[in-house]
């Protein structure tokens, strides 16, 4: 056993370098029995883990017991010291195991011989996933220091395990062999539920396997390469002219992209330089594209990632060319596909045919990505970011893709196929069933009207919303036109996109919030490197240590707005007063400079605040005073009020917006701000969940503000809950103390109220 802190931790990192590296699970599991005996110079060191199926712990592997026992020998939770162990949830440390009265004997492991015991939980997010036991002949007690190792080795293997869980790979009995559902996590790049077979999206060519080869023809394969570019010009041009009628021009950005690269000034000449140095064609182009991705990934930013992605993409294109293979074009596509791949390009989906697709799960990525912002213009539920996923083994499976909680079943037992069916059937009878809403104002039985918006982001947000009834848009994110760009997008290009969200909903009200980068959202063009972005250069903070970047925004937005009279400003993760007076008069100065450059229309737009952190929350009456409303960014002031990621499947599951300090701080946001004389507005999950929508109508928010797809839902839900039933509900569950039992309070109205259909889906998912 290491003595001192250091050969510790460098057996620690060794054995968990060792584990890590092994080819299969069961082979990880053998060098890890065998290493940790090794390490703390035992007899024994064996591991029982957890069948899910049977609810026992079973002997998985072992060094210094009977191999045979393996898969063989197993304990419930109330057999046995390592059942003790496991129910415990912390280390047993015995001198004399035989002695103790939960000691059980297996005579097939040959263990009558050991005394000393020591038995640590591996335990993942609060669950036993199995026990790591260590045996010594002698009879002693196992010092502080031999424990505190086997724990924090625990520790450190607990993801393996888990992983090993989820991947399907935990054969609790030795030679079974059953089909389980597999499970796969990721993070929501489009929401939805659906089912469908699996098709795995190859690039068209492998840049990785093609060798140098020595050019005999010089002008030959430069020809050979001007013609592979123009192909692959057109066929960019035509994917341009396809998304035509579907994307509008900021969505469809990334062609602009792909051309730019392909320009005789950029990759092809960078090609033609290595081709001229002695590489052929293929060769000269792997040499290039690794270049380029060697730099990006040197970057460690994930938006300069994306860049990263469509690089690749293009130079497989391009190879494919040469290589002139066999492309995707020939591939069927099954009625509801569901797109798998390692790193799915927007390209890629474009590519396919839409009308097959159901499903998007892509290895890599990020909720923000250009592909997914796509999806969810396009209505396609999209998980990214699943980096476990087995892609190569996953043509034609079956599976059911749960975008709501980035999650993916790969062949699904017959129960988990009903229940997604009942809940896809529920939903699409929902979506027939809320046709009758789109019309309809949002009043109580009793009498009081509640305005709906919508969130927009996209030109695709827009016709939905304007055919679901929406009343003005809550929040428009200006960052989606810059991060579909590379470089900052002019005062006139913005004022075009800006005119034509305005124009769309003239008269009504379109609150554009001003650029909100940071955090995790970075501009590939505009990176962003801390240690705690969260907490870090974002939002309004970003534009006033930028004021060129503010202000060209500012005068775009009031130029889009000549004539019309309906856009008010939203100040991003607002913190200070003087952030709040800053911004203001650069508002201002921006109004006075174009007046004075002929613009007679430019009117002074209402301006507001977003309340995202806990210090606008106590200083609301102070920051209110200064504006003419207030918008509460629930998603964000969740997550910092409850210091929770929920992009972190570690915490994730702490997330909530029914959590009595989220309700409480929100109650008070608008009690103060309303005291001052000032409206309030809420935009994100809050407004646009049912359950949620109801406590914020009872608290006398002004306007809640949602994406399309769950305005009609609200508003069904508000026609059929008078105002009194919900001032009640909410003052009964301001006085409870856990998320979950508020949750079900709401379930249980909504479910009498009829409306139980409306929040089904998403709580079952």
């Amino acid at each position: 056993m290491p003595q001192n802190e250091p050969s510790m931790l460098e057996t620690l990192r060794r054995i968990v370098q060792d584990v890590d590296s092994a080819p299969s699970f069961q082979a990880a599991l053998e060098i890890l029995v065998r290493s940790v005996r090794d390490a703390t110079h035992t007899e024994v060191c064996s591991v029982y883990l957890l069948d899910d199926r049977t609810e026992r712990l079973v002997l998985m592997a072992t060094e210094g017991l009977n191999a045979n026992a393996i898969g063989m020998v197993s304990l419930a939770f109330d057999e046995g010291l390592v059942g003790l162990c496991a129910t415990r949830e912390e280390p047993i440390n015995l001198q004399d195991a035989p002695n103790h009265p939960r000691y059980r004997y297996f005579p097939e492991t040959g263990e009558e011989h050991y005394n000393a015991f020591v038995a640590v939980p591996i335990m993942n997010r609060r669950k036993v996933l199995g026990v790591l036991v260590v045996q010594q002949r002698t009879n002693r007690r196992f010092d502080e220091g031999e424990v505190a190792f086997l724990v924090t080795l625990s520790a450190q293997l607990s993801g393996v395990v888990a992983h090993a869980k989820v991947m399907g790979q935990l054969e609790m009995v030795r030679g079974s062999r059953t089909t389980q559902t597999q499970i796969y996590q990721g993070i929501m790049g489009a929401a939805g539920v659906t089912l469908g077979r699996a098709v795995v999206l190859y690039p068209p060519a492998d840049l990785e396997q093609v060798p140098d080869r020595s050019v005999e023809d010089l002008e030959h394969e430069l020809e050979f390469l001007a013609r592979a570019i123009e192909e692959v010009r057109a066929d960019v041009r035509a994917l341009d002219d396809r998304m035509s009628g579907t994307l509008m021009p900021e969505e469809r950005a990334l062609f602009d992209v792909y051309l730019r690269m392909l320009d005789d000034h950029a990759l092809p000449s960078e090609i033609a330089e290595r081709i001229e140095a002695g590489n052929w064609a293929q060769g000269a182009l792997r040499e290039v594209i690794d270049e380029h991705m060697q730099n990006f990934a040197m970057m460690d930013d994930p938006y300069l990632r994306e860049r990263m992605s469509d690089v690749r993409d293009l130079g497989l294109r391009i190879l494919a060319k040469l290589q002139d293979s066999e492309t995707e074009d020939t591939r069927e596509f099954p009625d509801n596909s569901i797109l798998i791949g390692e790193d799915i390009s927007t390209a890629m989906l474009l590519e396919v045919p839409l009308d097959k697709v159901s499903g998007v799960v892509s290895a890599t990525g990020a909720a923000n990505s250009h592909m997914a912002i796509v999806a969810r213009a396009l209505g396609i539920p999209t998980v990214v970011g699943v980096s476990d996923l087995p892609v190569t083994s996953l043509d034609d499976a079956e599976m059911i893709v749960d975008a709501y909680l980035g999650r993916l079943f790969v062949q699904p037992s017959r129960a988990l196929r009903k229940r997604y069916k009942d809940i896809i059937k529920e939903e699409q009878q929902l979506v027939a069933g809320l046709d009758a809403y789109k019309q309809k104002e949002a009043i109580t039985p009793d009498g009081h009207v509640v305005a709906l918006c919508v969130n927009t982001g996209l030109m695709a947000d827009v016709a939905r919303a304007k055919d679901r009834g929406a009343e003005g848009v809550g929040l428009y994110r200006s960052e989606i036109p810059f991060m579909l760009r590379e470089r900052f997008p002019g005062e006139e290009e913005q004022r075009q996109i800006y005119r034509q969200q305005l124009e769309a909903f003239a008269p009504k009200p379109v609150t554009m919030r001003t650029l909100d980068i940071g955090g995790d959202k970075d501009l590939p063009y505009f990176p962003i490197r801390e240690d705690n972005p969260a907490l870090g250069w974002r939002g309004v903070r970003i534009t006033l240590d930028h004021p060129e970047i503010f202000m060209v925004q500012v005068r775009a937005m009031l130029k889009a707005s000549s004539g019309l009279d309906n856009l008010n400003i939203l100040l991003p993760m607002v913190t200070t007063v003087s952030e709040v007076e800053d911004s203001v008069a650069l508002i201002h100065r921006a109004v006075e400079e174009l007046r004075e450059e002929g613009e007679f229309d430019i009117r002074l737009p209402r301006i507001g605040i977003m309340v995202e952190v806990p210090a606008a929350v106590i200083q609301i009456a102070d920051l209110a005073k200064r504006v003419d409303f207030v918008s509460i960014g629930s998603n964000d002031l969740t997550q910092y009020l409850l210091a929770v990621d929920r992009n972190n499947s570690r915490v994730a599951d702490l997330y909530s917006p029914y959590h009595p300090a989220v309700l409480r701080a929100v109650r008070y946001v608008v009690n103060e701000a309303h005291r001052v004389g000032k409206p309030v507005s809420i935009c994100g999950e809050m407004a646009g969940d049912p359950g949620t929508a109801i406590l914020l109508m009872a608290m006398g928010f002004d306007t809640l503000s949602m994406s399309a797809s769950n305005l009609l839902k609200v508003r069904k839900t508000i026609c059929h809950t008078p105002m009194a039933l919900a001032k009640d509900l909410l003052e009964q569950l301001l006085e409870l103390d856990r998320p979950q039992d508020i949750r079900d309070e709401v379930e249980k109205v909504l479910s009498a109220l009829g409306l139980h259909n409306l929040t089904r889906a998403r709580s079952e998912s």
